[in-house]
């Protein structure tokens, strides 16, 4: 069987770039439609991909068109199981907790970081919830989760807001260290004043702690610091590899190998390395399939060739979760 069990609606900050980005898939989910013409980058074509644009962000993200372009473009991709969550930080029912566990303060990183939240805080949970419940009394094969971020002594702040909701699954992530996100671009500069092994110590210290936290189904994305190529030798990490799988298979935890950061970003490697991958398979971790999609043409994007690196590394089933239930099935196309 062949899912993504990890994929998003939208994420700003709302720039000339995402604009560019969401025309860009726009004119991906149609090029076959018709609805642009038979003449591509005339002006005529270039009319009608803006009236497509304005529709889409007059309707926004939670439109059950947007949706379907995921379901569609998926299934042609051999995806039979979907699994939709969007970050909680773009929600506003959760600003508080991140306001209180990321570094906003009158730094310039915290300058950095209030100027994000801002940008990326701007909707309410339930029509996200809506939206996914709809799709499911449609009848498409999709699980409703969120993606949430672990704090450490955020945890009992955490597991009472999820608990407000009726979901699938969570995911549970680390993106920020000491309050400082990580895989932010514009922070990437900071890495150069750390102790590279140090940090990625600190890391998979926020892992263990979140999967023996209880409040997720699956950790996300679990060596995610390599998102910039700032890595030390990978012989030094095998020790915090070997933790992290036993405290993953102790809570009994799934995880995922997530081709996010090969495709998007500069390391060009999937989550987890396939050295981290080998130690994951020996201690028995359950695994699922990720895009880490934000855009609908992007998903599914490599994973043949992380269904290929899973079965080399004797992986025989995933799984995915639905009404609190872990289901594995075996691993095919």
């Amino acid at each position: 069987m062949k899912l993504d069990f990890h994929f998003h609606l939208e994420e700003g900050p709302y720039s000339t770039g995402w604009l560019q980005r969401t025309a860009r898939a726009l004119e991906n989910v149609h090029r076959e439609s018709g609805r642009l013409g038979d003449r591509p980058h005339s002006l005529e074509w270039m009319n009608k991909l803006g009236e497509l644009l304005q529709q889409r962000l007059e309707a926004g993200c939670f439109s059950d068109e947007w949706l379907a372009f995921y379901f569609e473009q998926g299934r042609e991709r051999g995806i039979e199981r979907f699994g939709m969550v969007d970050h909680l930080y773009r929600f506003t029912e959760f600003r508080p907790y991140y306001e209180r566990h990321m570094i906003v303060d009158e730094t310039p990183l915290g300058r950095l970081q209030q100027y994000w939240l801002d940008r990326v805080c701007v909707s309410s949970i339930e029509p996200y919830l809506q939206a996914v419940r709809r799709a499911k009394a449609a009848g498409v094969p999709v699980s409703l989760g969120v993606e949430a971020d672990f704090f450490p002594d955020g945890e009992a702040e955490l597991g009472e807001l999820l608990s407000r909701y009726e979901l699938d699954y969570v995911i549970g992530s680390v993106h920020f260290l000491e309050g400082w996100g990580f895989d932010n671009p514009e922070t990437q500069e900071l890495f150069k004043e750390k102790d590279l092994l140090a940090l990625y110590r600190q890391l998979f210290d926020y892992v263990k702690m979140a999967a023996s936290s209880g409040l997720f189904d699956i950790i996300a994305h679990l060596d995610n610091l390599k998102v910039f190529n700032y890595r030390p030798e990978e012989r030094l990490l095998l020790p915090m590899y070997e933790d992290v799988a036993r405290a993953l298979k102790q809570a009994d935890v799934a995880t995922e190998i997530n081709t996010g950061l090969a495709y998007r970003y500069p390391v060009k490697e999937a989550c987890p390395s396939p050295a981290f991958l080998d130690i994951l398979h020996k201690h028995g971790v359950p695994i699922t399939l990720s895009s880490d999609s934000h855009f609908p043409d992007d998903i599914g994007t490599q994973l043949d060739e992380a269904m290929d690196l899973l079965a080399r590394t004797g992986y025989k089933e995933i799984i995915y979760v639905h009404e609190k239930k872990r289901i594995a099935v075996p691993l095919g196309r």
